[in-house]
C-alpha cells in the first residue's frame, strides 16, 4: 500500500475550496485541520474537517490573512502542511517562505515563483525572454509617457494594473482624448486594490477568446500541460463558464499553446497546478 505523503493538513481557508480540498483529503486518508473566524463559527467546513481553530475577527484582515498566527496554529495541532486554497495569502510569497522557517510543507508554488509572476509586468518579460508569445504592449506608463507608448501600439488600447488581477483597474481606450483621465482611474483603482499603482499598456483585442493551458510541475523539473479550458463566456471580465476542448483551437495550436505554458512555467520555476492564460484572435 502507497504511503502518505501527509497525516494532517490544515486548510487556510473557507467555503467551497475549503471543502473541496478536505473531502480530496478525506479520499486520500489524510485528517483535515479547518481554520475559522468569528462570522464562520457554525460554517459547513468547520464542521466538515476533522478539527478546527479560531484565528480571529470577522474581517479577513482579522483572520484568513494573519500569517503568522495561521502558521502557528498549524505548527500547535500537528499539521504537516498547509493549503492555502485561493484569494487570502495564496499568492503572498512570504507565506511560503514562513511555511518554510517553521518546517511546514506549503503546497503551492514557491515564494521565487510567486515572485516571478506575481507582476504583470515581470510575467510579460519573463514569457518574452523564453519565447512565449504575448500581445504587443509597453512597460509601465505614467501621463508622460502613455501617450506616445500607445501610439506606438495603436489605438485602441488596453490600460491595465501590473499587480493583481480580476479585471480591476482595465480600461478600454479608443482615443488619445481618453487616455490621461483612464491612466488616472486605472492607476487609483490598481493603488486602492493591490497597494501599487503601476499600470501598463497593452493592444485591446476585439472580441477575443480568452484560453487557459492547465499545467501541473513537480519538484524535479517536471512540467506537463492537460489541455486547454475555453473561458470565453465572460461578464465584467469574470468567467461565467468553462468548456473543454475549445472548438476554435486545432491540435497543432493545442500543441503550440502547451509547449509556450510549459515553457513559462518552467522559467519561473513553478511547482504544483497552474493556468496559463491567453488572448486569442482569430484572424
Amino acid at each position: 500500500m502507497k504511503s502518505k505523503l501527509f497525516n494532517k493538513i490544515l486548510v487556510a481557508n473557507r467555503g467551497e475550496i475549503a471543502i473541496r480540498i478536505m473531502r480530496a483529503c478525506r479520499e486520500l486518508g489524510i485528517a483535515t485541520a479547518a481554520v475559522y473566524s468569528d462570522a464562520d463559527r457554525n460554517a459547513i467546513h468547520v464542521r466538515y474537517a476533522d478539527e478546527a481553530h479560531h484565528i480571529g475577527g470577522a474581517a479577513p484582515s482579522e483572520s484568513y490573512l494573519q500569517l503568522d498566527r495561521i502558521v502557528k496554529v498549524a505548527h500547535d495541532c500537528g499539521a504537516e502542511a498547509i493549503h492555502p486554497g485561493y484569494g487570502f495569502l495564496s499568492e503572498k510569497a512570504p507565506f511560503p517562505e514562513a511555511c518554510d522557517a517553521a518546517g511546514i510543507r506549503f503546497i503551492g508554488p514557491p515564494a521565487s515563483a510567486m515572485r516571478a509572476l506575481g507582476s504583470k509586468l515581470a510575467a510579460r518579460q519573463l514569457a518574452i525572454d523564453h519565447g512565449v508569445p504575448v500581445t504587443p504592449g509597453s512597460g509601465a506608463v505614467d501621463p508622460a509617457t502613455a501617450l506616445d507608448a500607445a501610439r506606438k501600439i495603436g489605438f485602441p488600447v488596453m490600460l491595465k494594473p501590473s499587480g493583481g488581477g480580476g479585471g480591476i483597474g482595465m480600461k478600454v481606450v479608443e482615443s488619445e482624448e481618453q487616455l490621461v483621465a483612464a491612466l488616472e482611474s486605472s492607476s487609483q483603482a490598481a493603488r486602492s486594490a493591490f497597494g501599487d499603482p503601476t499600470v501598463y499598456i497593452e493592444r485591446y483585442v476585439r472580441r477575443p477568446r480568452h484560453i487557459e493551458i492547465q499545467i501541473i510541475c513537480d519538484t524535479h523539473g517536471n512540467a506537463v500541460h492537460l489541455g486547454e479550458r475555453e473561458c470565453s463566456i465572460q461578464r465584467r471580465h469574470q468567467k461565467i463558464m468553462e468548456e473543454t476542448p475549445s472548438p476554435a483551437v486545432s491540435p497543432e495550436i493545442r500543441a503550440a499553446m502547451g509547449d509556450a505554458a510549459i515553457r513559462v512555467a518552467k522559467a519561473a520555476g513553478y511547482v504544483n497546478a497552474g493556468t496559463v492564460e491567453f488572448i486569442f484572435s482569430e484572424g
